[in-house]
């Protein structure tokens, strides 16, 4: 379990690390106003904030999935496995976002996004069989 606990961690460190890939180095940031600064920026800063928003969007939907298998008895070890799976696809998928690889981004997008699903999937299952 201690895996998943840690899934959940990275992913919710996973929206600071894309702003602050977005803001590196930027000439002129402006900290007064950085949301208005990070609307004119283009390219891989403008990806990396659609990447922070995204990650954001993603993390609720992780964290509650993972919680509810866990406390309606899904294996931990399937539970850990799925948390990598999701975790790796979303690493994949932000480096894919940054380098503009649309497809593949969407791809692993999918596969988080399946991952998820099949935490609630297996929770509704177990339930179901106890």
């Amino acid at each position: 379990m201690i895996t998943s606990y840690a899934a959940i961690l990275v992913a919710g460190l996973m929206p600071v690390i894309c702003a602050g890939i977005a803001k590196a180095g930027a000439k002129g940031y402006d900290n007064h106003n950085p949301r208005e600064w990070m609307t004119q920026q283009t390219g891989y800063r403008a990806r990396a904030n659609a990447t922070q928003a995204n990650c954001l969007e993603a993390f609720p939907f992780f964290a509650v999935g993972v919680v509810l298998a866990l406390l309606t008895g899904v294996e931990p070890m399937v539970v850990d496995l799925l948390c990598l799976l999701f975790t790796a696809a979303r690493v994949a998928y932000v480096a894919c976002y940054l380098k503009d690889k649309a497809k593949f981004r969407s791809l692993f997008w999918l596969v988080g996004y399946i991952a998820v699903v099949s935490f609630y999937v297996l929770a509704m299952l177990n339930l179901q069989m106890g």
